[in-house]
Parts: C-alpha cells; sequence; structure tokens
C-alpha cells in the first residue's frame, strides 16, 4: 500500500467526547475514513502510517442528513467512521497543534 493510498483511506482522526472515553478506557482510536475503504485497509494503514499494531476494526455509516436552505433542498455527505482497536500499551500520537500556534503567537508577540 503506498503513501497516497493511506492519505485517500484515512481522513482524519474523530475529536469527540465518546472517541477521548473510548480512547481513554479501552484503546480505542476513532478515524474518519474514505466511504469505499474496507476493514482490513484501515488496518493496514493505521499499522503503515503510526507504526502500532492493530487488533481489530469495527466501522459504521452514518447517512448524511437533509437540510433546507430557504427553498433549495441540500444533503450531507455520508460519513465513514473506523473504531480502530490497538493492542494494549499502544497509543497513537497527534499533532497537536494549537500547543505551538499559541507558542508562536507569545514568542513572536515579545
Amino acid at each position: 500500500m503506498n503513501n497516497e493510498r493511506i492519505y485517500q483511506i484515512l481522513k482524519g482522526p474523530v475529536f469527540s467526547e465518546k472517541a477521548q472515553v473510548l480512547g481513554e478506557t479501552a484503546g480505542v482510536q476513532v478515524f474518519k475514513v474514505d466511504i469505499n475503504a474496507t476493514k482490513l485497509e484501515v488496518k493496514k494503514a493505521v499499522e503503515k502510517l503510526f507504526g502500532v499494531e492493530v487488533v481489530k476494526v469495527n466501522t459504521t455509516i452514518t447517512k448524511g442528513k437533509s437540510k433546507r436552505f430557504g427553498k433549495t433542498l441540500g444533503r450531507r455527505s455520508d460519513v465513514k467512521k473506523a473504531y480502530v482497536t490497538l493492542k494494549a500499551g499502544q497509543d497513537v500520537e497527534m499533532a497537536d497543534l494549537g500547543d505551538t500556534a499559541a507558542d508562536t503567537t507569545s514568542t513572536t508577540a515579545e
């Protein structure tokens, strides 16, 4: 699997209360993934990108809601999420850009 396909499969992490609780208690990381991605592709992508061992992958597809914009009817896109269970003791390190942005603004303000 090449790097281009990995970035097509993994769209990004999900930051929600449920994802945080699962991460802290059960060692599960939640990712938004491509709607056509299989569980095996998600497993290989996470293992290769983050260098961790994946135990199992559960997926869910959330159907997009219908929304109105005045007279126009619109529809949000369907979203596929992957719940990736990691081997005990392993964790995925996400880049925390909020801390680095705060550090750069404080140093430039002086």
